[in-house]
């Protein structure tokens, strides 16, 4: 018998990745918290990897979603963030789970994604630089650890803490999704300029929503002159 990271319910050792996906390693969530995570299938944005099949066509212009479209549009932010790709949409079920994670010290549970990420991902974290979103100093101290940091270390890839947070903010996830869009200073830093020249850069981070985080990190890799800047998330 195995033990639920989430829901703490013994499981059945018949019940295993390899059964679903071809991989050897036995899950660490149970079949019934397992099947009410959605993964990220059939057509996305070419940019940020959101499934097409989640929302009206009409928000959709060719291989692209509008969110992308209008980030591109701007001078400022075109072309900063190649792409992204997660694993996971960031349903009600998953919320609960990172949440579990981020605000109640649950560092365990992203153990649970290790052999999927892994997989999935292996062919474009292999000769990238794998680059951790990092959280504040009052927001690590708050928590202990770093999901993204940890999240990055299971993939198989060179992680390099290359960013640093200089400013405090409210949580992401208390803000309006026109607060998370709108201009501000960017919050990050390059640490060795020298280490991201000419790199290729993967940013890691557990949750991509509208993408400022990602791009604010992606713009000052960018301008310490990184070759191309790409990012990877557990959840879309």
């Amino acid at each position: 018998m195995n033990y639920c990271l989430y829901c703490h319910q013994f499981y059945s050792e018949t019940w295993s990745w390899s059964a679903l996906f071809g991989l050897k390693a036995e899950p660490l969530l149970c079949q019934s918290c397992t099947a009410k995570l959605e993964l990220i299938r059939g057509d996305i944005c070419r940019i940020c990897g959101r499934p097409f099949s989640l929302f009206p066509e009409q928000y959709r212009q060719g291989d692209s979603c509008y969110d992308c479209i209008r980030w591109e549009e701007d001078e400022e932010w075109a072309g900063l963030l190649q792409q992204n790709r997660s694993l996971y949409v960031y349903n009600d079920f998953l919320k609960k789970v990172i949440a579990k994670m981020k605000y109640r010290g649950d560092a365990e549970l992203i153990k649970a994604f290790y052999p999927l990420s892994r997989s999935k991902f292996k062919s474009i974290t292999q000769n990238s630089l794998l680059v951790p979103i990092p959280l504040s100093k009052e927001r690590q101290y708050e928590r202990g650890f770093n999901q993204a940091e940890i999240f990055a270390k299971s993939l198989t890839g060179n992680v390099q803490p290359l960013l640093k947070r200089v400013t405090h903010e409210e949580k992401q996830s208390k803000k309006t999704r026109k607060d998370r869009m709108a201009k501000k200073n960017n919050p990050f830093i390059v640490i060795d300029e020298d280490g991201v020249k000419n790199k290729s850069i993967l940013l890691i981070d557990d949750v991509y929503t509208t993408g400022s985080t990602l791009r604010y990190a992606a713009k000052v890799m960018k301008d310490a002159g990184a070759d191309q800047v790409s990012s990877v998330t557990l959840a879309r």
